[in-house]
């Protein structure tokens, strides 16, 4: 058994204010993985504290954005080289499928990447060229740290999704406090060993994994700058609520219920293909999946079919077991709501054409759902509005390409999303229709280079790239008169 008895506040492992640890359990057969301290308000305190001291007073703003590069690079290294034990950790905690978490590993690698050559080419400080030739001051543009970050994750990707805000916020001269899920104490105290050898100045970062009530303190603290947010819609609300009265930046990465535009000349097989990744990767809980699968009436039945053979073939079972691509969700209530879900699906008429409420055999200990495929759904239908974050899939009838287009838009989320087609130029056309932050044509990976972000209620602000570093800085604009003033 695993056990951490500390927090990591401001660079220091340090006695938390209780002497209670959560038991973490896992997903598969819910024993004890390990038992790891919990923040409560008064390590927030300290950790907020810390991160002020060392933005005022400390050298991290001032630093040369190169040195802060550096230690980005050499922190990437250090994950690298335990990336397998990383991945199974992942897996062990979250019910992820060792697949999954282990091509999660390069990915990092490229996220990272992007934000590190971001920050290469980025102008923390130019002039700007004048709009009058004849204008008798210098216009000089600034790009400087926020502040104090309150940087608070989700537990079903939990490295990725610490690393999109730590990252930008660190590379920009901002000190962090990284609020984590108590689901993912275990891989999120790996994460801290990593920062704790990479030496960061005192006070820079701490990473606590903490509840809910406990992230709501450090949103509201007084001495936060900005606050980055993942998680779900709901939560991102109260989030912007308070965002907005204390006037602190925010960015808000939150749900979706992404669209899938199959058109009438794509290749089935390349699409049962493309959406066995995109649509249920990660068990299904990812905000980024395509769960509304849009398909032509003249070819309706076939793509239903295609999706039927996909989903009876996913191997369920121990993530820990290679051949396993579904694995359990990450608590029992996470388990009840998806299958309750299920049960909403069949009472407002959907077709079941495969999987149900049912257990899978041999699995009753742990926390799993049968993969499940509706057909005959309305978008009106609870089963496709509202994000259920398991592996249920909803397919939806269209006419025509407006109609598609039209559906596709029918969301309050606007997240992400694809098109498949054997004309991509014609599928760039349909994409950029839709009303949505990220879009995949073909099955195509996403980027790391261009902004990730969402519409509507798919969030606030954009990660990644040059874009996701603006998000970590104040601008300051200078005038200066040319030549001395005598």
């Amino acid at each position: 058994m695993i056990v951490y008895d500390k927090l990591y506040i401001g660079g220091a492992w340090t006695a938390p204010s209780s002497p209670d640890l959560l038991e973490i359990r896992s997903p598969h057969d819910r024993s004890v993985l390990g038992r790891v301290a919990q923040a409560a308000p008064q390590d927030i305190d300290r950790a907020v504290a810390a991160a002020r001291t060392a933005f005022d007073n400390g050298p991290w703003p001032r630093t040369d954005p190169k040195e802060r590069q550096e230690i980005i690079r050499r922190l990437n290294a250090l994950r690298e080289a335990r990336a397998d034990e990383i991945a199974a950790m992942i897996s062990a905690e979250n019910g992820s499928a060792g697949w999954f978490t282990k091509m999660g590993q390069p990915f990092l690698t490229r996220q990272i990447n992007s934000y590190l050559k971001a920050a290469e080419e980025f102008g923390w400080e130019e002039i700007v060229d004048p709009s009058d030739p004849a204008a008798p001051y210098d216009t000089i543009v600034r790009r400087e740290a926020i502040g104090v970050v309150a940087a608070v994750i989700p537990w079903n990707s939990p490295f990725s999704a610490a690393m999109a805000k730590l990252t930008p916020a660190l590379l920009a001269g901002n000190t962090v406090v990284l609020k984590t899920s108590p689901e993912n104490s275990l891989s999120m105290m790996m994460l801290a060993e990593l920062f704790a050898e990479v030496g960061l100045p005192e006070g820079v970062l701490s990473i606590l994994p903490a509840d809910r009530e406990t992230s709501e303190y450090l949103v509201s603290h007084r001495d936060v700058d900005k606050i980055a947010f993942t998680g779900s819609t709901q939560a991102g609300r109260r989030i912007a609520s308070i965002a907005g009265e204390q006037l602190k930046r925010v960015s808000l990465e939150l749900g979706g219920k992404s669209a899938a535009i199959i058109l009438e000349d794509a290749d089935l097989g390349q699409v049962t293909q493309g959406l066995k990744f995109g649509s249920l990767g990660n068990n299904g809980e990812a905000c980024i999946l395509q769960t509304r699968i849009l398909a032509p009436r003249s070819r309706y039945e076939e793509v239903v079919t295609a999706l039927k053979d996909l989903v009876e073939s996913l191997k369920v079972g121990d993530p820990a077991n290679p051949d396993t691509f579904v694995g359990p969700m990450i608590r029992p209530d996470q388990q009840e709501r998806v299958i309750s879900y299920i049960r909403v699906g069949i009472e407002e008429g959907a077709r079941l054409v495969t999987g149900g409420t049912q257990i899978p055999a041999g699995l009753e200990s742990g926390n799993y759902v049968t993969p499940t495929l509706f057909a005959d759904v309305d978008n009106r239908m609870r089963i496709a509005q509202e994000e259920i974050f398991g592996p249920v899939l909803a397919v939806i009838a269209y006419d025509d390409e407006d109609d598609a287009i039209r559906i596709a838009n029918d969301s309050e989320y606007g997240l992400s999303g694809g098109v498949w087609s054997a004309d991509p130029d014609r599928a760039l056309e349909i994409a950029r229709r839709v009303r949505t932050g990220t879009l995949t044509i073909n099955g195509s990976p996403m980027s790391f280079d261009g902004p990730f972000g969402g519409y509507k209620a798919s969030g606030i602000g954009r990660e990644y790239g040059k874009v996701g570093l603006t998000g970590y800085v104040e601008h300051k604009t200078i005038t200066r008169a040319r030549g001395r003033v005598d």
